[in-house]
């Protein structure tokens, strides 16, 4: 059956339908909660105030404050105090590491390994050393998005590798990484290459545990665990060497200088507590959710674009008949939001990279729409989404 979409010219066919706002766009970011907002209320207190690299008590008391976010931050993903560096972003994250280990560790090997489905904040990395006159080699990847194994044994064959850089979790399809896979086949195969993981969209939504994963290197983002923007993490194993990617006055330890804030390592802090706490619960919640939809869009002829064991957090889907965008924009008049591709990349219209990796048709590829998900979603939304889908299609589409 094929279809058109109608014109919408007659202001009478717009329906701005008042409802309370479904918000399926948690992959991109995700609300504050209320317990970091209580947090960063405190921590913003004049008392706490002072810069924690006065010498006076006021900024010994925030030097400590710094020191003690920073020890339960590493207790709760597996590190030690000394592994973990406050950054303002999960992207300077990825740079520091990428650039800063290739920089620091020249003797290494003059290739780096990884995929063309990795989030920009990889890719872009791997492009400015590629300029730099490094090689970069990329493993091929199944119709489910992860790393071919084969792929990799050949691309470590070819010698010289002094990295390898993969995700967690695919922030457009959910697809998780086989991890133990990856990690035993690279030291198996060539033991000095060091490993950085974008486990951005990983934490708080599946096991992190910095002490047995086996990576070097690790980044983190405060706002897609209803933290503030502007703050996140960069694990460092001890022993792994670094060039600082932001230099100045030395601040921790001289990895990441800059006048540290309370405030916003706080607020990660506060988030990771609340995300540890509940995880389990979350998962099982989410998990039903992502569930009903599956088989409901299936049920209607949408195509599931996700990987049947992807983490549960992200579905994507390809909707008949309507190419993604006008998607996106048909479900926003009834106050529901969700994404095409990654935020990073939204505004380029171009279709996914990460789905034309995988093997998927660029047709099917262009009605692609990402629902991703928090412990705030409800089945109710779910369920008054698909009754939105459904009058969308009933409106907008005729044979």
């Amino acid at each position: 059956m094929y279809f058109r979409l109608k014109l919408l010219l007659k202001s009478n066919l717009i329906l701005y339908i008042l409802t309370d706002m479904i918000y399926f766009d948690n992959s991109a970011t995700t609300f504050v909660s209320q317990g970091v907002r209580n947090k960063i209320i405190e921590l913003t207190e004049d008392s706490l105030s002072a810069n924690p690299g006065a010498l006076h008590k006021l900024g010994n008391r925030a030097a400590d404050i710094c020191e003690g976010i920073r020890k339960e931050t590493a207790g709760l993903l597996g590190a030690k105090p000394e592994e973990i560096f406050f950054t303002s972003c999960a992207t300077e994250s990825a740079n520091t590491a990428i650039k800063g280990y290739m920089s620091r560790n020249k003797r290494s090997g003059n290739a780096v390994i990884s995929t063309r489905t990795e989030h920009k904040a990889t890719l872009e990395c791997l492009e400015y050393l590629a300029k730099l006159g490094y090689e970069i080699r990329f493993v091929k990847v199944g119709p489910d998005g992860k790393p071919l194994i084969e792929s990799l044994e050949e691309e470590l064959g070819k010698g010289d590798v002094a990295l390898a850089c993969f995700t967690l979790v695919n922030n457009e399809t959910g697809s998780v990484l086989p991890f133990e896979d990856i990690f035993k086949t690279i030291k198996a195969k060539s033991p000095a290459t060091a490993i950085y993981l974008d486990c951005v969209q990983a934490l708080g939504k599946m096991p992190v545990d910095l002490s047995k994963l086996g990576a070097d290197m690790c980044s983190f983002s405060g706002h897609k665990i209803h933290s503030v923007k502007g703050n996140g993490v960069l694990y460092v194993r001890k022993g792994v060497r670094i060039d600082p990617l932001i230099v100045g006055g030395g601040q921790q330890d001289g990895m990441r200088s800059g006048t540290q804030s309370p405030v916003l390592a706080g607020a990660f802090l506060e988030a990771l507590k609340e995300v540890s706490t509940e995880i389990d619960e979350s998962f099982a919640k989410v998990s039903e959710i992502n569930n009903f939809l599956r088989k409901e869009l299936a049920d209607r002829g949408a195509k599931i674009l996700s990987p049947d064991d992807a983490l549960p957090y992200v579905l994507n889907v390809s909707f008949d008949g309507f190419e993604s965008e006008t998607m996106l924009h048909c479900l926003e008049i009834y106050d529901i939001y969700v994404s095409t591709v990654s935020a990073c990349s939204a505004k380029t219209k171009k279709v996914s990279y990460v789905l034309l990796e995988s093997g998927v048709d660029r047709k099917i590829a262009a009605n692609a729409v990402r629902l991703s998900f928090s412990r705030s979603n409800t089945m109710e939304e779910a369920v008054e989404f698909i009754k939105r889908v459904d009058e969308i299609y009933e409106q907008f589409l005729i044979k």
